[in-house]
C-alpha cells in the first residue's frame, strides 16, 4: 500500500512539474519571445538566458528552492532540444519525422515508415510546441504565413533539420502538421555508399570520372539518394577548383573542400518582402568565377540559368525529382520554360550539355545514362545506357 502512495506522489509531481513547464514554454513564447529570439541570434549568451529564466522562475511560480531548479533544468532541456521528439532526432536510423496530430507521430526508420512511439499530451502542448518551433528558428506562423519551410542548422551536434509546418489555415484538420527531414552532417562519401550498397566499386569509378568530365544531372524519386549521391560526388572533386552550391535546404555541405561555397534560399513573409529564391541566387552565383556550379535541387525557373549555365560550357550538376532517367530531361525542360522565350526544342537540344544521367531508387544506383547529342530525325536527346 505504501509503495501505491508513493508512486502516485512520484506521478502528481511530474504532472506538477510538466504543468509547470508548458506554462513556462508559453511564457517565452509568448510574453517574453524577445529573450528567446535575442538567444537565438546571438544578442545574448545561452547562459544569460538562462539566469533570466531562473529569475522568472523564482519571481513568478512560488516553487521551493529544488522544484525551481528542476524546472530550470526541464525549461533547458526543452529549449536546447526538441522536447518530446528529441529522442527521434538522436537516434541516426530515422531520417524523417511527421507529426499527424498530438498523438500520431510517424517515423521512417532505414526507409520504412511506422509509429514513432511517442505522443504528446494534447492539442494544446502540440500546438504550443509548434510555436515554440517556430519562434526558436525566427518563423513567423501567422495567417499570412500558414505554410513555412526552414532549416535549423544550429540545435544538434549530427544533424541539420529542415523543417515543413502547415497551419489548420489551410489544413483540413484543426491541427497543424509538422514535418523534419534529418540531414546528416557526417555525409557518408563514395567508399561509405560502395559499403552500404548504394553501387558496385567499378560504378563509383565511372560516376567519379564523368562528374569531373561533364555535367550531370541526378533524378528520382522521394528519399531515393540523390542528394547523397551528389553530397558525396562534390568531395571528389579536386581542391584547385572553385565549387558553388546553390540549395533550398542546407542539406549540401562540404567536409574539407577549401574553395566550395554554398548559398541557399530565402522565402519571403508577409511582414518583410524580402526574398531570394534559387533562381535569384543562380543568377549572382553564375557571376562568382565559379568552376564547378550544383543546384541542390531542381524546382523553377533556375533551371534555365543552370542550363544556360551547362550549355555555355560551365560544368555542373543538380538533381531532380523524375520517374524515370529518360523523363529528367523533359523535367529540367519544363521548368526551364516558366522563364524562357526558347522553344521546347531549343531548350531539349541544349540538353545535350548534360552529358551522365543517374537514376535513383530505394538508395541505390539504378542506371547510368551517357548522352549521344541530338537525333534530327527523331527530334529528341540520343542516350546510350553505360550501366
Amino acid at each position: 500500500m505504501a509503495g501505491n502512495k508513493t508512486e502516485t506522489g512520484k506521478k502528481d509531481k511530474a504532472a506538477a512539474l510538466e504543468e509547470k513547464l508548458d506554462h513556462l514554454v508559453e511564457d517565452y513564447t509568448t510574453k517574453k519571445q524577445l529573450s528567446l529570439i535575442q538567444m537565438k541570434k546571438g544578442v545574448i549568451s545561452k547562459e544569460a538566458f538562462l539566469e533570466d529564466a531562473k529569475a522568472h522562475i523564482e519571481g513568478g511560480y512560488g516553487l521551493s528552492g529544488q522544484e525551481a531548479k528542476r524546472l530550470l533544468k526541464a525549461f533547458e532541456q526543452y529549449i536546447f532540444g526538441y522536447s518530446r521528439l528529441s529522442p527521434l532526432i538522436d537516434d541516426r536510423e530515422i531520417s524523417d519525422i511527421r507529426v499527424v496530430s498530438f498523438d500520431n507521430v510517424r517515423i521512417k526508420r532505414e526507409g520504412k515508415r511506422m509509429d514513432g512511439g511517442v505522443a504528446f499530451r494534447s492539442e494544446k502542448e502540440y500546438r504550443q510546441f509548434v510555436d515554440y518551433v517556430a519562434t526558436k528558428n525566427q518563423v513567423n506562423i501567422s495567417n499570412l504565413n500558414a505554410i513555412q519551410r526552414f532549416t535549423d542548422s544550429e540545435s544538434h551536434p549530427d544533424f541539420i533539420l529542415r523543417f515543413t509546418i502547415s497551419m489548420p489555415l489551410v489544413n483540413t484538420y484543426s491541427e497543424p502538421y509538422l514535418c523534419i527531414r534529418k540531414v546528416p552532417r557526417d555525409f557518408p562519401q563514395m567508399r561509405d555508399l560502395i559499403g552500404r550498397g548504394m553501387m558496385e566499386e567499378e560504378t563509383a569509378k565511372l560516376l567519379v570520372r564523368r562528374f569531373r568530365e561533364g555535367s550531370t544531372l541526378i533524378c528520382g524519386g522521394n528519399s531515393s539518394g540523390k542528394t547523397t549521391l551528389l553530397n558525396a560526388l562534390k568531395e571528389t572533386l579536386p581542391d584547385d577548383m572553385a565549387i558553388l552550391v546553390a540549395q533550398q535546404a542546407d542539406e549540401l555541405t562540404t567536409k574539407s573542400h577549401p574553395d566550395m561555397m554554398f548559398l541557399h534560399s530565402l522565402p519571403g513573409s508577409g511582414e518583410s518582402q524580402v526574398s531570394y529564391d534559387l533562381k535569384n541566387i543562380s543568377i549572382a552565383g553564375l557571376t562568382m568565377d565559379v568552376d564547378f556550379f550544383i543546384i541542390g535541387e531542381v524546382k523553377g525557373g533556375e533551371a534555365l540559368y543552370l542550363l544556360n549555365a551547362a550549355y555555355t560550357g560551365q560544368l555542373c550538376a543538380a538533381t531532380i525529382h523524375a520517374p524515370s532517367a529518360d523523363r529528367a530531361p523533359d523535367k529540367v525542360v519544363d521548368y526551364a520554360m516558366y522563364d524562357s522565350r526558347y522553344s521546347r526544342d531549343e531548350l531539349m537540344r541544349m540538353m545535350d550539355c548534360f552529358q551522365t544521367l543517374i537514376f535513383m531508387e530505394h538508395y541505390r544506383v539504378r542506371q547510368v545514362f551517357a548522352c549521344r547529342g541530338w537525333d534530327e530525325e527523331k527530334h529528341d536527346l540520343r542516350y546510350e545506357r553505360i550501366f
